[in-house]
């Protein structure tokens, strides 16, 4: 390439005021005593000692590795994240003939320098000043130097382009800056060489030196070329990966169609070509090591004759490595990158995920882990006409630690291929899947706020389908409909409900009993119960924001993760714990750092957490009565299904909490409408939620769940209402809406009109909720027995008169009666209401009866 006049001047200029410095640094560094004694050299040493002299040698940029630990206790890796892939070693874990081969090509006077290869450099400006680049002369120690000053600048760049700009900036500044940066380098190396001892320095750039693409330092490079370690390369392994350091990505031998192509856009260096770029340059190496007595000349010539034969060994990354918890891997990234813990900022978060050289050590349980994708497996990947999901979820109880987490449909980190997915369907915001209507498992949290307020599981209401006005918010209410507008609530399979206690709505799941206890119980205040326990929409944003009466229902979507903090709080006595990943981070020197801020604190008291569990075990034998485990280890549960669209199995021993969840990712398919593995869809969550759960128990335990609440657990006294006089379906109406199941009594004798209530047991007053009342409506046919007086037949003749066809008379001899008698009354009795072919008594006294007692006179 011509060069231009100003350009070589430039480049002499740089020269002479370089050249003034190394002529000091020569005497300083050789003969600082003569150095002294000159003034120009007194001013030389002065400008070069005001140059920044201490070198801040950052931690080694070395991947984060994430644990978890197998079915014996003993952690394994499940998955490493890096930008430079770095196996750091020891000095003695380096063959000697590594150090040769990289002394040799790089700097052979190294154990004798202060730091500067003095010739190598004036040589190097000399040849730079001529052709205007800046190629080597650097000694090891310099190069050290420069590859601690990139890595320190890589260390905290954000992006490619910065990473671009950290390499630029060390090694390829041209003109006045690249011999200022030729300085530093010098004043770093002189300075380093009072630090550290040669092997130290040696070793240190072994470790950080870059070998072509991300390969950095020997024992990466050892692995990923050779399937090999530093202890056990050969003179031709080891000639080979010295002579990558000139020109990393130039003699690279990992790419077999070229890592470069010339200016006619023939690619360069194939394996065709037996890699002649990298072999002509590690035939260089084997060269200077024979030259230096390194080797003999038959090692040489042995060396020479072999051909370069990579045996590329990859240290791949990713969540894709967690095989099996891959979901759970991305949740622990997630985490790392947006949590504190890790960094003030997102670059910081980033820089400690693939730089940090991080041991992450998990909660995941591989058992538990194991029998949890082993049951998931029944929902297949994808279905015709369904996009379908499926996932399902473990927490420790009284910690919150992740024990399982996994879903129906194979993991891809960008859900490219057909039937995968990067979504996690367990969490929200992290990556998550935005969450599912929650269906009746959120009904729990209508339970809860009853409890709060004092009120017994043992209070009944009217359950009955029929329109309810619910308290939405702020003294608000809203109509319950259904989607078709009809002034009613739709139960499961049609269930037209019950009067009944709130025990009963809960095991039985029953929608209209749950809009009966909305009815006394806001909405808003049951969403703000739901958040109390961690619950938030899918996005994140709290669920108050909008309060509607089917929210009671489990309307709104929500997280599986949440979800299960939430059972799981119940199980542990009202505590409730933030979901937890990590249970440890080691830095690269294995010392304890801060983990991401999860808590356990009281949501609720013990007693209304005991009640719900109660109140939840009931459930076991109503709807999750396909869900039990026959293990003998105690549960509780609720089930949830969202418009058939949506189906949920949430519920706990006291030590783990599972969830599962059957769904559509998008769309509205009927899951009744389609089976998988001999299951409809609605009831899958059947086989699921058990296997997982049992797994738990089998290796966790549980025990009894606290007794209940005797205060929330008491049968309550109401006031019965007398429904005497109204009409059978308004006193059938009057007593359910009171709570009461009525059974309607045939009909009875009774002046009112027909289907007058004139009966009711047991009466008004004082009663235990949710008894039974038999009410009797008249027949029309009764007739009031009037009273009568006179002789036997005036009573007869006024009985008649009154439409009674019956009339028999019953004398009693009475001394001192009249002959012709005098009644005393009638049975029935004056006042009795009978039906009018009843018969009637008439009743006298006589001084003789004459026939006989009780005859006619």
């Amino acid at each position: 390439m011509k060069r231009t006049a100003s350009g070589v001047l430039g480049g002499l200029l740089g020269l002479v005021a370089l050249s003034a410095v190394a002529g000091v640094l020569i005497t300083a560094t050789v003969t600082p005593a003569i150095a002294a004694t000159s003034y120009a050299a007194s001013s030389s040493i002065k400008m070069f000692n005001d140059m920044p002299g201490y070198l801040t040698i950052e931690k080694l940029m070395l991947p984060t590795e994430v644990y978890a630990k197998d079915s014996d206790g003993e952690d394994y890796l499940l998955a490493q994240f890096y930008d430079q892939n770095r196996i750091p070693v020891s000095f003695d874990e380096v063959a000697p003939v590594m150090y040769d081969a990289m002394l040799s090509s790089e700097d052979k006077n190294f154990y004798s320098h202060g730091g500067i290869d003095l010739m190598g450099t004036v040589s190097a400006l000399i040849g730079n000043a001529r052709t205007g680049s800046n190629r080597g002369g650097s000694s090891i120690t310099q190069q050290y130097v420069k590859n601690v000053l990139q890595q320190n600048c890589e260390s905290e760049a954000d992006g490619a382009e910065e990473v671009k700009a950290c390499f630029e900036d060390s090694t390829v500044s041209k003109g006045a800056e690249g011999y200022k940066r030729k300085l530093e380098e010098m004043r770093y190396a002189i300075q380093l060489e009072k630090q550290y001892a040669k092997n130290d320095i040696l070793i240190g750039y072994l470790n950080i030196a870059h070998f072509g693409g991300s390969v950095y330092g020997i024992g990466a490079a050892a692995q990923y070329y050779f399937n090999t370690t530093p202890d056990r390369l050969t003179i031709a392994q080891a000639a080979t990966i010295a002579g990558m350091v000139q020109a990393p990505n130039v003699y690279r031998i990992d790419k077999p169609d070229g890592t470069y192509t010339d200016k006619n856009g023939v690619a360069q260096n194939t394996a065709e070509s037996g890699y002649e770029k990298t072999l002509e340059r590690r035939n260089y190496v084997l060269g200077r090591m024979l030259a230096d007595g390194k080797i003999t000349t038959a090692e040489r010539d042995e060396a020479r004759a072999s051909a370069i034969e990579p045996d590329i060994t990859p240290r791949d990354q990713g969540c894709k490595l967690a095989e099996g918890a891959e979901f759970f891997c991305e949740y622990v990234v997630s985490i790392i990158r947006t949590d504190t813990a890790f960094g003030d900022s997102r670059e910081e978060r980033n820089a400690a995920l693939r730089r940090g050289g991080l041991k992450v050590y998990t909660t995941l349980d591989y058992d538990l882990q194991a029998a949890a994708n082993k049951a998931i497996s029944v929902v297949p990947a994808t279905m015709r006409n369904i996009d379908l999901g499926a996932s399902g979820i473990q927490l420790e109880v009284g910690s919150g630690r992740v024990l399982s987490m996994v879903q129906n449909r194979p993991y891809s980190p960008e859900g490219a291929e057909e039937g995968t997915t990067a979504v996690n369907y367990n969490v929200r915001e992290l990556n998550g899947g935005g969450g599912h209507p929650a269906g009746s498992t959120y009904k729990v949290f209508s339970l809860i706020n009853w409890l709060e307020q004092g009120r017994s599981v043992n209070e009944y209401l009217n359950g009955r389908v029929g329109t309810k006005k619910v308290q939405t918010c702020d003294g608000a209410t809203q109509d319950t409909k259904t989607g078709n507008g009809r002034d009613e609530i739709a139960n499961f399979e049609g269930s037209r409900g019950y009067n009944g206690s709130i025990l009963n709505f809960t095991k039985d799941s029953l929608n209209s009993g749950f809009f009966a206890m909305a009815e006394q119980l806001t909405v808003c205040s049951t969403n703000r119960v739901a958040m109390k326990l961690g619950v938030t929409y899918g996005n994140g944003t709290a669920l108050d924001k909008q309060n509607l009466p089917y929210d009671v229902l489990g309307s709104k979507d929500v997280a599986p993760i949440d979800m299960a903090a939430a059972y799981a709080a119940i199980a542990g006595k009202g505590i409730l714990c933030d979901p937890k990943a990590i249970d440890r981070v080691l830095d690269q020197d294995g010392v304890e750092q801060p983990l991401p801020d999860t808590k356990c604190e009281r949501v609720m008291s013990e007693a209304v957490a005991a009640t719900s569990a109660y109140t939840l075990q009931a459930v076991m034998s109503g709807t999750g009565v396909g869900a039990r485990t026959f293990d003998g280890t105690p549960i509780f549960g609720k089930t949830g299904i969202h418009e058939y669209e949506h189906t949920w199995m949430d519920g706990s021993s006291t030590e783990v909490t599972t969830v599962v969840w059957v769904g559509n990712v998008q769309g509205f398919a009927k899951l009744n409408r389609f089976t998988a593995s001999g299951y409809s869809l609605s009831r899958i969550r059947n086989s699921i939620w058990p296997n997982m759960q049992r797994a738990a128990n089998a290796k966790y335990g549980g025990d009894k769940f606290p007794t209940p609440d005797k205060e929330l657990t008491k049968r309550v006294y109401v006031d019965l209402p007398s429904v005497i006089g109204q009409s059978i379906d308004q006193a059938t109406k009057t007593l359910e809406e009171a709570g009461f199941n009525v059974v309607v009594g045939d009909a009875i004798d009774g002046t009112e009109s027909a289907g007058t209530i004139i009966a009711q047991n047991p009466g008004s007053g004082r009663t235990y909720g949710g008894a039974t009342v038999t009410i009797s409506p008249s027949n029309g046919e009764g007739v009031v027995v009037p009273g009568v007086g006179g002789t036997p037949d005036d009573a007869t003749a006024q009985l008649r008169a009154a439409g009674f066809g019956r009339v028999e008379v019953r004398c009693t001899e009475t001394e001192g009666a009249p002959p012709q008698g005098v009644v005393t009354g009638t049975n029935p009795s004056a006042g009795t209401v009978v039906n009018r072919s009843a018969s009637i008594t008439v009743q006298y006294q006589a001084e003789s009866c004459g026939g006989g007692r009780g005859g006619r006179p």
